[in-house]
């Protein structure tokens, strides 16, 4: 299996630390608002990249953190009139039900830097023993030019940073002994959250916390480093010269970047009005056409969004769920006896779509020919299936095309079809349950209703709905 890596920028055979165990990190969102779809796509890519390595028996350590203090937090935190950690401890809430509706696997460990702080505080006091950090007025900066391989992820040279982008500085640069050296822990501001350090109150550095989590969770060295491209420059480089000048030892093996999303080709941003979450996105499709749409284009290469690529996803999803529930159906007829010697023949064949498969996956986990092998498996069980089938070969023939779509996290079991009647009957326990306040249930509900494929929508006249 080969995996590209950003540090050698080339595809490399995957060894793992430890026989048979792979230590992976994620680096997690900010909570301070709903996850947008660009937070979707490393969740969803690096959750198939998880489930891939369990399905080649790795056992997998898969950590992914949440960022829950942040001066973005602590804006929406004011704006609200309420403290940093209700804000936080709601998104978390809110983005574990979105990456449930996407399929996502919960993390082993999904740790929140706040909880995590005397760790900080622990290693930023090591990496100021080894003379790689100082402090000046309670900010503590780390020493960038001492860390002699500094760039070597971003393949950036520190003169050039120095000398072409001012903006990369970050504020207080007066202060530090060299405008590149950044924050490992800042002093207290009014209406903040702080935490007591040798250094006074204040809070860390957003560089350092990925860092111990790291540690903490998987140890000094771990296998597989990932998360979106935007974080490859400062953030990743900082988290290795953290590291590795903290545990003198090469910090991760393999560190892999997704692509950008963009949207109707321009890059997302609210002043665009091009901006869209994950919850919108629920709303007008069942999440697991994101999810299909997410992993029918290359992690590496960058993805453009659009409303007929969405439709274009739902369809070729639907071929796909269309072809199990044949199966079912045919299985429910079906004689209850063994295989035939024709049906071992069939079923042997279609063994080749399974190594297509996996040969897609073991190169640098292409999940967009993965896809295509998997259109072929349901071209070739269309042809071969009948409702002269025996059951046993009709059910493996499931098994194998349920096993293929599982380790993409695709759910190909159609969706129970409610009643009229029904959805009315729980639009109105919703439509109370809102009256009553409890936010919680209505949630629930709406989650319910889009699990069986129907979307709500709140307007002005009422709550209006339809089937996916």
């Amino acid at each position: 299996m080969k995996i590209y890596n950003t540090l050698s920028k080339k595809k490399e055979e995957f060894v793992p630390l430890e026989e048979g165990k792979v230590k992976m990190y994620v680096c997690g969102p900010t909570v301070y608002n709903f996850i947008h779809i660009g937070n979707a796509r490393p969740m969803i890519v690096f959750d198939t990249v998880r489930r891939y390595l369990e399905y080649k028996g790795y056992d997998v350590n898969y950590v992914s953190n949440f960022t829950d203090v942040d001066d973005k937090i602590i804006k929406k935190a004011n704006e609200e009139g309420v403290t940093a950690q209700e804000i936080s401890e709601r998104y978390i809430a809110e983005c574990k039900k979105d990456m449930e509706m996407m399929n996502v696997k919960p993390a082993t460990t999904h740790p929140l830097a706040t909880q995590e702080i005397p760790g900080m505080i622990e290693m930023i006091q090591e990496l100021i023993d080894k003379g790689y950090a100082y402090e000046v007025n309670g900010t503590v900066y780390f020493r960038t030019r001492k860390f002699g391989p500094y760039g070597k992820l971003s393949h950036k040279n520190l003169d050039d940073l120095r000398s072409g982008n001012r903006s990369l500085l970050v504020s207080g640069e007066d202060e530090k002994e060299d405008p590149l050296d950044f924050v490992l822990w800042k002093p207290k501001k009014e209406g903040e959250p702080a935490w007591q350090s040798p250094w006074g109150e204040g809070r860390p550095g957003w560089h350092i916390e990925c860092s111990v989590m790291s540690k903490k969770y998987l140890g000094a060295q771990i296998d597989i480093h990932a998360g979106g491209e935007d974080l490859v420059f400062p953030h990743h480089e900082n988290e290795i010269a953290q590291s590795e000048a903290c545990n003198g030892r090469e910090f991760a093996k393999y560190w892999m970047h997704n692509a950008f999303l963009n949207i109707d080709n321009k890059k997302m941003s609210k002043s665009l009005g091009n901006f869209f979450t994950v919850r919108e996105i629920s709303e007008k499709y069942d999440l697991q056409v994101l999810r299909f749409f997410m992993l029918n284009a290359h992690y590496r290469s960058p993805l453009n969004f659009s409303a007929e690529l969405m439709q274009s996803s739902k369809s070729s999803l639907d071929r796909i769920v269309t072809a199990a529930d044949n199966l079912k159906h045919l299985m429910e007829n079906a004689k209850d006896q063994g295989m035939t010697e024709s049906e071992v023949a069939h079923y042997d064949a279609s063994e080749e779509y399974v190594k297509k498969f996996e040969e897609a996956m073991d190169d640098d986990f292409n999940t967009a020919d993965a896809i295509s092998a998997i259109f072929e498996l349901v071209k070739y069980l269309n042809t071969h299936t009948d409702a002269d089938n025996s059951r046993e070969y009709l059910k493996k023939c499931l098994e194998r095309l349920k096993t293929l779509c599982d380790i993409l996290g695709l759910v190909i079991e159609k969706k129970e079809d409610l009643l009229d009647a029904d959805v009315e009957a729980l639009i109105a326990e919703r439509q109370q349950a809102r009256k009553e306040k409890n936010f919680a249930r209505a949630d629930e509900i709406r989650a319910e209703l889009l699990e069986k494929g129907i979307i709500l929508e709140d307007t002005r006249e009422g709550v209006k709905w339809r089937r996916a």
